[in-house]
């Protein structure tokens, strides 16, 4: 008959454990992983932001430096901002800029209101049909964007939307990726404060609104920057829906510059670095909300 130690009888006395050239072995080695993981992360950081460090040295630098020379700098010899000057003269980037906005704000807000409602609907009502429904959000994502366009374009164009903002942005105004994201961060909450708020007689609009919301800004926020991102960086859609120079995105009215300065790469380069600043900003503002987000949709609780 096996005994196992309990509470009342003592458990045998264990030899206490001496390092051994095995634990130095091991302790060397996990020493060698963590710098291979540094090095793969300096090597992965040089990738992802070398071509942008490249584009920002490049935009200043003067017309007296060769940008083409066999080994070009990096850093510029006579910084100047001239070139910046030129791109905003050439083109009208303000107004480009402000449609982009409108085009921006259009897609957040349909993303925020729509992805999170529909997000929340999925995760927290029950209903006929919502297994069909996620088959059809999945099934949607399965399609890329370039196999609906034409779709897409006819179905804007006999809206009466071609050659406007809203045509632009009404496509994007609710990610299906998005609401997966938010229904996964509803998903994380306690079902216990939903079973309390129905014992208290909060109807859905309540739940939603005083739960549900509150303990999901962090996904919120995710989605907000996903949202904007898209609707700042997309080119091909704004392209094909817009006619009328008065209406281009900044992503548009930018391509002038290839056309114009296509000998002087360093303007091109500016207005690069002009399109991007704003999605910096943006991101730095909602960083905190962006990675607390992404720790929800990771961990479920």
């Amino acid at each position: 008959m096996v005994t196992y130690p309990t509470a009342t009888t003592p458990a045998v006395a264990r030899a206490p454990v001496t390092p051994t050239s095995g634990a130095r072995g091991f302790s060397t080695m996990s020493r060698r992983e963590t710098v291979v993981r540094y090095a793969l992360l300096v090597v992965v950081l040089l990738i992802t932001i070398g071509p942008f460090l490249w584009q920002l040295s490049t935009s200043l630098k003067g017309s007296g430096e060769d940008v083409y020379t066999a080994t070009p700098t990096f850093v510029p010899q006579d910084p100047t901002f001239d070139n910046y000057l030129a791109a905003f003269e050439t083109v009208p980037v303000l107004g480009f800029a402000r449609n982009s906005l409108v085009v921006a704000g259009i897609t957040i807000a349909g993303n925020a209101i729509g992805a999170t409602m529909a997000g929340y609907a999925l995760a927290r009502l029950r209903f006929r049909g919502a297994r069909l429904i996620m088959g059809a959000i999945l099934a949607t994502m399965l399609l890329p964007g370039e196999a609906t366009i034409v779709a897409q374009y006819l179905t804007i164009r006999e809206l009466g939307l071609a050659d406007t903002l809203l045509g632009v942005a009404l496509p994007g105004a609710i990610g299906m990726i998005n609401v997966l994201l938010m229904r996964t961060a509803f998903l994380n909450i306690p079902p216990e404060l939903d079973e309390a708020a129905i014992v208290d007689g909060a109807n859905a609009w309540q739940r939603f609104w005083r739960i549900g919301l509150p303990n999901a800004k962090g996904m919120l926020a995710v989605i907000t920057i996903f949202a904007f991102i898209g609707a700042w960086d997309d080119f091909l859609w704004p392209l094909i829906v817009l006619t009328t120079p008065e209406n281009f995105t900044l992503t548009v009215g930018l391509q002038y510059l290839s056309g114009v300065f296509a000998n002087n790469p360093r303007v091109v380069a500016a207005g690069t670095m002009i399109a991007f600043i704003p999605i910096v900003v943006f991101f730095a503002a909602l960083q905190r909300y962006f990675f607390r987000g992404v720790d929800e949709g990771a961990i479920k609780g």
